[in-house]
């Protein structure tokens, strides 16, 4: 095996030394990327240098290093796909990609990566476009400082900035993604990490799960989005110091959570949302160290819920904390910063001697009636909530932060 390994590698690093440069420009003997992919060798490396190139159904089927100096133009003139790449060890780098064709049989991509290993996409601007970069039945990729700028106006006649399809183990880093459907998109498709994005101003969702497990995203921004982020029928995802910020509207939320399990809500920060996190169907999720700040709800539980546990967050001046639409509660709240708490401290060991009860009556009424919303701020909320702290009937009775903090934490 270890022969074989060594064979392999020789036989690797003689194709490496063997590569040649073909430089394509628009008085060069190769004109076009069409010509120089077809007079190429495996592991040449294509240089395309400042110009406008108006070429689209560009098919990458050879290993290549294709490069673009001072960021020439490949313009697709609406006419459909424009780069496909169908071999494995293919970079694209520093290219300026426009005009898609869009259709509405076809997912046309500026650039899509079809049953491809050890991928690189990175440095492109890609602009007036369907999809962005489209990755399919591929693998051990990475898609890193790209901007994608869409136009969508509608989803209906819309693509995603970077959407996977049945791919495995794909590092998406440092992109910044713009009014699309979805700036990140994600099916069947594990073992992903998704870090240090921006993904602001789209029509659906920032990022988007969908039967995809055991991946993480990070660090990321999510910013004024129909919603921030949505993750669904998944499990084991690792959501970690993310920032959800201004996902607005009636059907908005930073994070809506829909048939997830077994995952891991830690450092992010909630921040003028509609709905914080919104919760339906999802177990044993662990919520450690979040930041819910000036939302509408920080968190609205829909049912069907079980075995989570909410630690050591801070809920800061959210017009509600949590919503709860069931009486029976299987989730742990535990030395969580709430501001609203008004319990008292004698011991001094920054815990309340009072548990706090987070579901307050008027959230049960609301979420039943919506249009009693405006009688947020009157007095006679006040004294309904507290009827129902003194006595609960219509909120679980076991609802209680019983070591909630006297200080907001810090980490």
């Amino acid at each position: 095996m270890k022969n074989i390994f060594i064979f392999l590698m020789v036989i690797l690093m003689t194709s490496f030394a063997n590569a040649l440069q073909i430089d394509v420009c628009n008085t060069c003997p190769i004109s076009t990327l069409k010509d120089a992919i077809s007079q190429a060798k495996d592991f040449d490396t294509i240089i395309v240098k400042k110009g406008n190139y108006k070429e689209h159904n560009i098919v990458v089927d050879k290993p290549l290093t294709i490069i673009g100096k001072d960021y020439p133009i490949i313009d697709g003139e609406l006419k459909g796909e424009i780069i496909t790449i169908i071999s494995d060890h293919v970079t694209v780098d520093g290219l300026f990609i426009i005009n898609v064709g869009t259709s509405y049989t076809e997912d046309y991509a500026a650039i899509r990566v079809r049953r491809s290993k050890n991928f690189v996409i990175k440095n492109l601007v890609l602009e007036k476009l369907f999809f962005g970069i489209y990755i399919e039945k591929s693998s051990y990729g990475k898609v890193f400082h790209n901007k994608i700028i869409g136009d969508a106006l509608e989803e209906y006649n819309s693509g995603n900035g970077i959407q996977l399809w049945y791919s495995n183990h794909i590092e998406i880093e440092h992109n910044y993604v713009e009014h699309v459907r979805d700036g990140i998109y994600l099916e069947f498709s594990d073992d992903c990490v998704i870090k240090n994005n921006v993904s602001a101003l789209n029509i659906r969702y920032g990022l988007h799960f969908m039967f995809s497990n055991d991946d993480t995203y990070q660090d990321n921004t999510f910013e004024n989005n129909g919603a921030g982020v949505a993750v669904m029928f998944s499990k084991k995802i690792k959501m970690l110091n993310n920032t959800f910020k201004e996902n607005w509207g009636t059907a908005s939320y930073g994070m809506l959570l829909k048939e997830i399990n077994d995952a891991e809500i830690i450092g992010n920060t909630f921040e003028e949302n509609t709905i914080g996190i919104n919760i339906e169907g999802s177990n044993r999720i662990i919520y450690k160290h979040n930041n819910f700040k000036n939302n509408g709800w920080a968190i609205k539980v829909r049912g069907a819920c079980y075995a989570n546990q909410f630690i050591e967050n801070n809920f800061l001046y959210n017009s509600f904390d949590i919503a709860y639409n069931s009486k029976v509660n299987d989730n742990v709240f535990d030395r969580n910063y709430w501001s609203n708490y008004t319990g008292y401290d004698l011991d001094k060991d920054g815990v309340g001697d009072v548990p706090y009860r987070p579901v307050k009556l008027f959230s049960y009424i609301v979420n039943r009636t919506p249009e009693t919303i405006i009688l947020l701020r009157s007095m006679f909320i006040d004294l309904i909530d507290f009827s129902e702290k003194v006595s609960p009937v219509f909120t679980p009775d076991d609802l209680l932060d019983n070591h909630p903090l006297t200080k907001k934490i810090t980490w």
